[in-house]
């Protein structure tokens, strides 16, 4: 949400133009980790490891990925607990990054990444203050001071 300053909130000032922009960096940045992972697959089969250490790799970048994704598709529509793993997996997350990348991309097609989570608690605020607004009468320095028991 950093990227979109205030402009989602009135979706205006380039809103549709970042968020286009925002989806083609994210694909290309997932293109480019894909084709560097591959040449670090290849750099793997130059080594002659073998097969065992090539197709774990290969299945570790997968699941790390597959993980990734998911909870960064989660944390568009949720803020984690304060209790929660998040912190235990960031690794697992920048491992997995082409995943985070996938999910950013996929998620601009439907509103800024985070979006819907921000304008709830914007409109959650927003409410909060015009009822804390709306309590308050006259002035309140013109009140009766309240008796000592």
């Amino acid at each position: 949400m950093k990227f979109f300053g205030t402009t989602w909130v009135e979706h205006d000032n380039g809103y549709a133009l970042r968020r286009a922009g925002l989806a083609v960096g994210a694909l290309a940045a997932a293109v480019i980790g894909a084709y560097l992972l591959r040449l670090a697959y290849e750099g793997l089969e130059i080594g002659n490891v073998g097969p065992f250490l090539s197709i774990s790799v290969v299945i570790l970048f997968a699941i790390a990925s597959s993980i990734a994704f998911a909870k960064t598709w989660e944390s568009f529509g949720r803020r984690p607990a304060p209790s929660s793993d998040e912190a235990a997996l960031k690794g697992l997350k920048a491992i997995g990054f082409i995943g985070s990348l996938v999910a950013y991309f996929l998620r601009c097609f439907m509103e800024a990444p985070g979006e819907r989570l921000h304008r709830a608690e914007y409109e959650r605020a927003e409410a909060e203050f015009a009822r804390r607004r709306g309590a308050r009468t006259g002035n309140p320095a013109a009140r009766r001071p309240k008796r000592k028991k």
